[in-house]
């Protein structure tokens, strides 16, 4: 029977090939996932906060009157 050193093995690399240990062939696609599931709560309680209270206007308000106040007008 193999150690658990022998077993971790991930990546193997022969003739320019990686052979991946395929226990963990979907680990990177299940990391991608849960990273974009966090980006998309974090965009959904962004937004949620912006338009909820008025933080877009407000902030497009403050420009264009600065815009406008540097213009001369």
């Amino acid at each position: 029977m193999k150690t658990y050193e022998e077993r971790k093995r991930v990546h193997q690399h022969t003739n320019g090939n990686i052979v991946v240990d395929p226990r963990d062939a979907g680990q990177a696609t299940a990391e991608y996932a849960l990273v974009i599931l966090a980006a998309a709560l974090i965009a959904v309680a962004l937004m949620t906060w912006a338009t909820g209270g008025g933080g877009i206007t407000t902030l497009f308000q403050a420009v264009l009157d600065r815009v406008i106040g540097l213009v001369g007008g």
